[in-house]
């Protein structure tokens, strides 16, 4: 994917910063979907992928500080492989090819293992999200499977959330390919909506556009109901006057993500009332490009947002009060609960298995327990080469609408009676991937996929 000597400098740093011990970095195997020999399409390991750059499945590599030696672990393939799938290189090449001077079977990953704790090394290892995994940690280091994640090295963790969150030119380089495809794929979903193709259609069509290239990023959000979070697309049928939330991203070969997220009137323009909205979405989308930069909090960004939003709600009458007051409260939450945006890389929300804690929270910026607040992927101070996600959203959830009304919660700040004529109205989205730069933001993406509404309307109905 990168050079050799990329590999081998970041496994050095990796050195550095983790300090002493052995480090077990695990590949991902194949998954099968419903019977052993039909299995869903390979996804390497991100952390794997960053520090050893290798495709294949069933792959280990070993990285002991304290020695100064690096092993990748594997086994070699035998004829029926060949025929069936094609010749590979060798363990002892792959190796090679990324600067691991020693290639060994699978099974000596246990004597590598063994032999560190004869020695007292301490062991470390990134929390395991796959089953097989904790298995084999457990197997390896005499815990119950269970108990992996919690097991796992923090001092490991931090060091690769340290590496990981600084994007490189080459992997900006990477992410703009993602959005060139993202880029068709949502354009190809603009151009589709129209009253009685199915939700379930368009996903589909996404689905092509991005396996032409590459894969998805992450399943297609795609309905009508824009106020369910991860509205997965339906059978349903697309109706006039109604909105089409669009949230679907793409991922290279090499595996670094796009995520975009758009909507798009069926009918081809929006009514009034849809536009009131959809405004209010696209101004507080367009701060972020304005005022994020180096050295500002994530979570001050989002509260920016939070007032913005709350102001222009006031507007339209939907809500009432002191703004920071309301902000305070949380009571802008009954129309954006969730975050303003999550890191994206390798991973479409980078680094997420690896605790979010330790991602987008330090000893400066802790996690919130307040409703929508809690959603905040990332709150901690921006650096140049972060690459964020900028996607504020009005939703109108009939069931929280009911829910708070019920309870009379934030009754000061939320105009009920007029809130319940928007039950029907869906929710609005607008996401863009920003990079963080020495002086501010740049949007990322060689073409910015349609948003403000006269170039939308004017884009889906040529």
């Amino acid at each position: 994917m990168f050079t050799k000597e990329t590999y081998i400098q970041r496994r050095a740093q990796l050195k550095k910063l983790v300090g002493s011990g052995l480090v077990i970095l695990l590949g991902n195997n194949d998954a099968p979907k419903n019977y052993p020999a039909n299995v869903y399409k390979f996804r390497q390991d991100s952390s794997f992928l960053y520090y050893i750059g290798l495709q294949r499945e069933s792959l280990a590599a070993v990285i002991d500080i304290d020695n100064d030696q690096e092993y990748l672990l594997g086994n070699e393939i035998d004829i029926d492989d060949i025929v069936w799938f094609g010749y590979v290189p060798s363990i002892k090449e792959y190796a090679e090819s990324v600067g691991i001077a020693h290639s060994a079977p699978s099974a000596d990953l246990k004597k590598l293992v063994d032999a560190a704790k004869a020695k007292r090394q301490e062991i470390h290892f990134l929390p395991p999200y796959r089953y097989e995994h904790n298995i084999l940690l457990a197997d390896l280091l005499g815990f119950h499977p269970l108990e992996a994640r919690e097991k796992a090295s923090v001092k490991l963790i931090k060091a690769v959330v340290q590496m990981r969150s600084i994007k490189s030119a080459e992997e900006v380089e990477k992410i703009e390919r993602a959005l060139e495809i993202g880029y068709k794929m949502h354009t190809t979903a603009m151009k589709a909506c129209r009253s009685g193709v199915t939700e379930q259609y368009i996903a589909g069509l996404l689905e092509g556009v991005a396996n032409s290239y590459g894969s998805t990023s992450f399943p297609t959000i795609l309905s009508m109901h824009g106020e369910i979070q991860h509205g997965y697309p339906s059978t349903r049928p697309l109706e006039e006057g109604r909105l089409m939330l669009c949230d679907a991203g793409a991922e290279t070969n090499s595996n670094y993500c796009s995520d975009n997220t758009r909507v798009t009137p069926i009918s081809g323009k929006f009514t009034q009332r849809q536009l009131e909205i959809y405004q209010i979405v696209e101004a507080c989308h367009d701060l972020v490009i304005e005022k994020a930069k180096p050295g500002m909090k994530w979570l001050d960004m989002h509260l920016d947002v939070a007032r913005l939003m709350t102001d222009m709600l006031k507007d339209v009458g939907l809500m009432k009060g002191n703004t920071e007051d309301a902000v305070q409260a949380g009571a802008h939450a009954m129309f954006f609960p969730h975050g303003l945006g999550h890191m994206m890389g390798m991973d479409v929300h980078d680094m997420e298995g690896l605790g979010q804690n330790y991602v987008g929270f330090d000893d400066e910026v802790q996690p919130s327990t307040q409703f929508g607040l809690n959603c905040l992927r990332c709150g901690r101070r921006l650096q140049p080469g972060f690459v964020m996600t900028d996607e504020p959203g009005i939703y109108f959830i009939p069931h929280l609408i009911d829910l708070w009304r019920s309870e009379g919660r934030h009754k000061k700040f939320i105009n009920y009676d007029l809130l319940e004529t928007y039950k029907d109205f869906g929710g609005i989205r607008l996401e863009d991937d920003i990079l963080i730069t020495e002086t501010g933001n740049r949007v990322l993406g060689k073409q910015i996929i349609p948003y403000h509404p006269k170039e939308l309307e004017e884009f889906i109905n040529e």
